[in-house]
C-alpha cells in the first residue's frame, strides 16, 4: 500500500515556535510604532486572517455548508494524507507570516487574534505527530455520519441547491475510499481504536447502508420542495438523487461495512485506554493540554475529580436527608423506581426540555446585557446515531439565523431516562449555555471570522456547565429532585475527571469505569454505558467541562473580591462571552484587564 510522508515542521518554524509563548509580552513592551507602520501591520494581519479563513472554507466544504456558506456545497473534503500534509505545510507558511508581523500599536483584540491563530497552528503541527487521521471514526461518528448530518443542515430553496447536493452525493464514494486508505495505514502503524467500539460503529454503518434510497437521511432534501422548483425539475432531481444514493452512495457504505467487518475490526486494539498506543502517554498529555488549555497533569486532574465528587456528594446527601432518606444509596435506589422521575413517552421527554427553556428565556436580561438574536428549537437526535449518543447535545444554527440552533434530545430508551437532570441539561445545551454563547460568538462584529467560530472545549463546555449553576442563582430548581439532578449533573462532570484519566493514564478497565459511575451516581444505565464508551473514544474531551467551569468560578470570585460593590454580574458575563471562545489562560488575562478597567 502506498504510504505518504508525514509533513515535518522546518527548523525555522521550530525557532519561531520556541518564541511563540513570549511574543505577546514582547509586543506589548515594544516601542510604539509610527502610525503608517501600525496601519500597514494591521492591514497585513487582517489580510492573513481573511486568507486563512478562505483557505479553511475551501479545505472543509462541509463546515462551510454548516455555517451557511454555499460556495462549496457541491464538494466534499479531500481526506487523503497528501491533502493533510499540504494543509500542514500551508499552516506553517501562515505561521511564519503571522510571526513576522509586529504587533506594537495594534489593539488588544488584534493581538489576541494573532496569538490565537499562532496557537492553533502550533497545536495542529504538534497533533500531526500523532496521525489522528489514521483513526477517523468510532461509535460517536465519522465519515458515515458526516453527510447525513450535512443533509439536515442545508437549506434547499433553488434548483442549484439540489444540483449541488447531487454533485456531493456523486463525490461521497471517493471520500469513503480515501478514509479507508487512511484507516488501512493506521492498521499498519498499529493505530486503531478499541475493537468493541468499532463493532458499535459497524451497527450504525450497516443500518445506513441497508436502507432504501428514499428512506435514507441522504434523501431528506426530497421530503419537501420549495415553490420555486417546478414539477418537472422535481421529478428530475428526485430521479438523480435516488439514483446517486442507491447506485453509488449505499454501495460505498456496504463496501465500508465489509472493510470494517473483515479487516478493520479484527485489528482493533483490546485495551480501552489510549495508553495502549506506542506513544499513548505522550498523546494523552497532548490531548489534555489541547482540550483544557492548561498545563495540568493527568494525576492532578484525577485528584481534582476525586475532590469534586466528594464535595458534590456532600450536598446531594443533604437533599436526600431532607427528603427522608438516610443515605445516598437508598435515595438513588428510590429514583430508579419513582415513576414521576421517568418520562411516560418520548414526547413527554421532549416536552420536559421545552418546559424549562421558556422560563429561563425570561430571566436572561437579569444575567446578560447582550442576548443572542438566533432562535432555539428542541428536536430529536437522529435515529441512526441515537443508540450510542449521550442524552442531549447542541447543534449550532447559521450566523444569519436562517437555521435555528437546536437542542437535540435523545429519545432512545426514552422511558428509562431520568427526568431529574433534564432541567440542568436544558440550561447547559440551550440557554444560557451553548446556544447563548455560540450564537453571540457568531453574531460578533469587529473580530475575524475564525474567532467567531472557534471552539476551545474548556471554554465552551466550561461555560455550559457554569450555566447549569446560574439557574440555581436566579431561583430555578424549585423541585428538590431537580435540584438534586443539578448536583448529579455536576457530579457527573467530576466523575469524568476521575474515569477519563483512570482509563487513559492509570490503565483502568472499562468495568472499573462503570463501577465508579455506579458507586458515585444514580444515573440511568443507558446513559452510563454510552458515557463510558464516549470517554474511551475521545481521550481528554470529557475533562474540559469541569476544568472550564472551575476556572470561570475562580475568575468570578476574583472579580467580586477586587471590585466589591462595583461588581456587575451582567457586565462580567458579557465580558466572558463577548470575545468568542478563548483558551483559559487568555480568558484569565482578559478578565484581569477588565477588572483593572472597572476600577
Amino acid at each position: 500500500m502506498k504510504r505518504f510522508p508525514i509533513f515535518a515542521l522546518s527548523a525555522a518554524a521550530f525557532l519561531l515556535l520556541g518564541f511563540a509563548p513570549t511574543m505577546r509580552a514582547q509586543a506589548l513592551s515594544a516601542a510604539p510604532a509610527t502610525p503608517a507602520t501600525v496601519e500597514g501591520n494591521r492591514k497585513a494581519l487582517n489580510g492573513l486572517f481573511a486568507e486563512y479563513w478562505q483557505a479553511r472554507m475551501e479545505r472543509d466544504p462541509e463546515f462551510a455548508s454548516e455555517l451557511g456558506d454555499t460556495r462549496y456545497n457541491d464538494r466534499v473534503t479531500d481526506y487523503s494524507v497528501k491533502a493533510e500534509n499540504a494543509w500542514l505545510e500551508r499552516e506553517e507558511n501562515f505561521l511564519m507570516q503571522l510571526a513576522a508581523i509586529d504587533t506594537a500599536g495594534l489593539t488588544d483584540q488584534e493581538k489576541i487574534s494573532r496569538e490565537l491563530l499562532l496557537r492553533q497552528f502550533t497545536d495542529d503541527q504538534e497533533a500531526a505527530e500523532f496521525k489522528e487521521w489514521e483513526m477517523p471514526l468510532n461509535q460517536m461518528g465519522g465519515i458515515y455520519t458526516t453527510y447525513p448530518q450535512v443533509a439536515s443542515e442545508l437549506s434547499f430553496t433553488t434548483v442549484k441547491d439540489y444540483d449541488d447536493w447531487i454533485a456531493r452525493l456523486h463525490a461521497i464514494p471517493k471520500a469513503f475510499e480515501k478514509v479507508t486508505t487512511n484507516m488501512s495505514i493506521g492498521m499498519e502503524d498499529h493505530r486503531v481504536p478499541p475493537r468493541y467500539l468499532l463493532e458499535k460503529a459497524l451497527e450504525q454503518v450497516k443500518e445506513l447502508a441497508t436502507q432504501k434510497p428514499e428512506d435514507s437521511p441522504l434523501a431528506m432534501p426530497l421530503k419537501k420542495f420549495p415553490p420555486a422548483v417546478t414539477p418537472a425539475e422535481q421529478e428530475r432531481i428526485k430521479t438523480e438523487t435516488l439514483d446517486a444514493i442507491g447506485k453509488e452512495v449505499l454501495p460505498a457504505y456496504m463496501r465500508f461495512a465489509r472493510f470494517l467487518e473483515v479487516s478493520y475490526i479484527p485489528a482493533g486494539r483490546a485495551e480501552p485506554g489510549v495508553w495502549a498506543l506506542s506513544d499513548g502517554a505522550k498523546y494523552y498529555a497532548f490531548c489534555i493540554r489541547r482540550t483544557t488549555t492548561t498545563n495540568l497533569t493527568a494525576d492532578q486532574i484525577h485528584q481534582i475529580g476525586l475532590d469534586e465528587v466528594k464535595r458534590d456528594e456532600a450536598e446531594m446527601l443533604a437533599i436526600a436527608q431532607k427528603l427522608g432518606f438516610a443515605d445516598l444509596k437508598s435515595f438513588r435506589a428510590s429514583l430508579k423506581t419513582n415513576p414521576k422521575l421517568h418520562p411516560a413517552s418520548p414526547e413527554a421527554l421532549m416536552a420536559a426540555y421545552r418546559g424549562y427553556i421558556g422560563p429561563m428565556q425570561a430571566k436572561l436580561p437579569q444575567l446578560f446585557g447582550r442576548l443572542p438574536k438566533a432562535p432555539l428549537e428542541v428536536a430529536a437526535v437522529p435515529d441512526y446515531i441515537a443508540k450510542n449518543m449521550y442524552p442531549a447535545y447542541y447543534e449550532p444554527g447559521t450566523p444569519d439565523g436562517s437555521r435555528p440552533g437546536r437542542l437535540r434530545v435523545n429519545l432512545y430508551n426514552a422511558t428509562e431516562r431520568n427526568l431529574d437532570q433534564v432541567e440542568a441539561i436544558a440550561y447547559h445545551e440551550g440557554i444560557p449555555g451553548h446556544h447563548l454563547q455560540i450564537s453571540i460568538a457568531q453574531e460578533l462584529t469587529g473580530l475575524p471570522d475564525f474567532r467567531k467560530h472557534e471552539h476551545y472545549t474548556a471554554f465552551v463546555e466550561g461555560w455550559a456547565l457554569y450555566s447549569e449553576r446560574l439557574g440555581k442563582e436566579v431561583g430555578f430548581y424549585q423541585d428538590p429532585y431537580s435540584d438534586y439532578g443539578r448536583l448529579e449533573a455536576d457530579n457527573w462532570r467530576a466523575i469524568r475527571l476521575v474515569i477519563d484519566t483512570g482509563v487513559h493514564s492509570q490503565h483502568w478497565t472499562r468495568q472499573q469505569m462503570v463501577d465508579f459511575f455506579h458507586d458515585h451516581s444514580g444515573m440511568d444505565e443507558t446513559t452510563i454505558q454510552t458515557e463510558v464508551d464516549r470517554y474511551i473514544a475521545w481521550p481528554g474531551q470529557a475533562l474540559a467541562y469541569k476544568i472550564g467551569q472551575l476556572k470561570l468560578l475562580e475568575l468570578r470570585d476574583r472579580a467580586k473580591k477586587a471590585l466589591g460593590d462595583k461588581f456587575d454580574l451582567r457586565a462580567f458575563h458579557d465580558e466572558v462571552v463577548g470575545s468568542g471562545a478563548l483558551p483559559l489562560d487568555v480568558l484569565s488575562d482578559q478578565i484581569d484587564g477588565w477588572i483593572a478597567a472597572q476600577k
